[in-house]
C-alpha cells in the first residue's frame, strides 16, 4: 500500500489512516473515504489528510477477511460482517469445538498479514459462543495471498462444531468397605449432571464388589441396551492388569489406554467392546470440578474417540487448576522422595 499526505480534493476512495471526524461523524482508522467524507472534511477546512491507497492486485481488509472466513461457513457456524479487517466466527450449535493445531498454524504461516485465532481444541460451546476471528493486519493484502488461504482452508478441516450424541449411559461402581456408601451416591449425582449437561443421561446405575469378575459381569449385562459405560473404581487403577482394565479384557473388550498426561485425571482408562465406549473414571471424577475425565468424556459424547496420539498430545495445557491439592510426592524408606 501506498502512505502519505493527500489532498482533500483527491482523498475519495482512500483508507482513513487516523480516526478523525467530519459533519459530527466519527470516521474511524480503515475506514474507506466516501465522497460525502470528502466533503464534509473540505467544510471544516481540512486541506491535507493522511490516506492509503492499495496497490494493483491488493484486496482491502473487509473484502479480504470475508473472502477467507468464507471457506470455513457451514451449517453449525455463522460469520459476523467484517468490520476494521476482522470476522468473527459463532457456533449455531450446542457442541465440541474441534480444531487442528497443524492447519491453524500452516494457515497462520502462509504470510504475515493474515492471522487466525481460535479456542482450544476440545472446547465446549453454546450456540452464540465465539468459536474464532479471522484478523487481516494491514489495510490491505494481496490478491494472491488472499486466494492461498481462502484454496488452503477449502482443504484442510481447520476446524468445526461435532454436535453432542444423545447417549444412554451406565454407570458400574465398584465397592470396598474403605469406600462411604455417601460418597458413591455424590459420585453418582455428579456423573449424572455431568451426562445432563452435554445432552445425554445416566440411564443406570451397578454396584458391584470391587473384583474382575464382579466388574465384567455388570459389562456384558448393561451393554445390551446402553450406548457408554463407565466404572467407578473404588481403589484407583494401579496397573494395566488392575481390576477395571482385566474386567473390560474378561468381558470381551479391548483396552485401548491406561493413563493419561492431564492432572487431575491421570489415572483414566479407555476400552470398548465393538463401538461401545467403556471409560475408567480417575478418583478425580467424583467431584463436579473439571478434570481429565471431562476432556475425555466431551469427546466421547462428540463421537470422537480419542487416539492414543491424541491422549499423548493432552500435556500441555494439562495441569490444571488445583495445584495445591495434588498429593505429595511418595516418600520412600530411604528418605527420597518419588515424583
Amino acid at each position: 500500500m501506498k502512505f502519505g499526505f493527500v489532498r482533500i480534493s483527491e482523498a475519495e476512495g482512500a483508507v482513513l489512516v487516523h480516526p478523525t471526524s467530519a459533519g459530527g461523524s466519527r470516521l474511524l482508522k480503515g475506514h474507506v473515504l466516501t465522497s460525502a467524507d470528502v466533503a464534509a472534511l473540505a467544510r471544516e477546512g481540512t486541506d491535507e489528510i493522511v490516506v492509503a491507497r492499495a496497490d494493483l492486485g491488493e484486496v482491502l481488509e473487509n473484502e479480504a477477511a470475508t473472502r477467507i472466513a468464507e471457506a470455513v461457513v457451514s451449517p453449525q457456524i455463522r460469520l459476523s460482517p467484517a468490520a476494521g479487517g476482522r470476522v468473527n466466527v459463532y457456533s449455531r450449535i450446542r457442541g465440541l469445538f474441534v480444531a487442528v493445531r497443524e492447519a491453524v498454524d500452516r494457515l497462520n504461516g502462509i504470510d504475515p498479514s493474515i492471522a487466525l485465532a481460535c479456542l482450544g481444541d476440545g472446547t465446549p460451546v453454546q450456540p452464540g459462543d465465539l468459536l474464532a476471528t479471522f484478523k487481516i493486519i494491514p489495510f490491505a493484502v494481496a490478491g494472491s495471498v488472499v486466494e492461498q488461504a481462502y484454496d488452503f482452508l477449502c482443504a484442510w478441516p481447520v476446524f468445526h462444531v461435532r454436535p453432542f450424541i444423545p447417549r444412554r449411559a451406565a454407570l458400574i461402581a465398584t465397592e470396598l468397605p474403605s469406600l462411604k456408601r455417601l460418597t458413591m451416591d455424590k459420585t453418582q449425582a455428579v456423573l449424572a449432571a455431568r451426562f445432563q449437561q452435554y445432552e445425554s443421561q445416566l440411564a443406570s446405575e451397578r454396584r458391584v464388589a470391587h473384583a474382575e469378575e464382579a466388574v465384567a459381569g455388570a459389562i456384558s449385562e448393561l451393554m445390551v441396551d446402553h450406548d457408554l459405560v463407565v466404572i467407578f473404581g473404588a481403589s484407583a487403577v494401579a496397573d494395566t492388569n488392575d481390576v477395571v482394565p482385566a474386567a473390560i479384557r474378561r468381558a470381551g473388550g479391548h483396552v485401548a489406554q491406561v493413563g493419561m498426561p492431564v492432572d487431575p485425571g491421570n489415572l483414566i482408562v479407555l476400552g470398548c467392546i465393538g463401538t461401545l465406549p467403556i471409560i475408567g473414571a480417575p478418583g478425580c471424577a467424583r467431584s463436579p470440578t473439571e478434570n481429565g475425565f471431562d476432556w475425555v468424556l466431551r469427546r466421547v459424547l462428540a463421537g470422537c474417540w480419542p487416539s492414543p496420539q491424541e491422549i499423548a498430545g493432552l500435556g500441555v495445557g494439562g495441569l490444571l487448576k488445583g495445584k495445591g491439592s495434588h498429593p505429595k510426592p511418595r516418600v520412600m524408606g530411604t528418605g527420597a522422595a518419588q515424583a
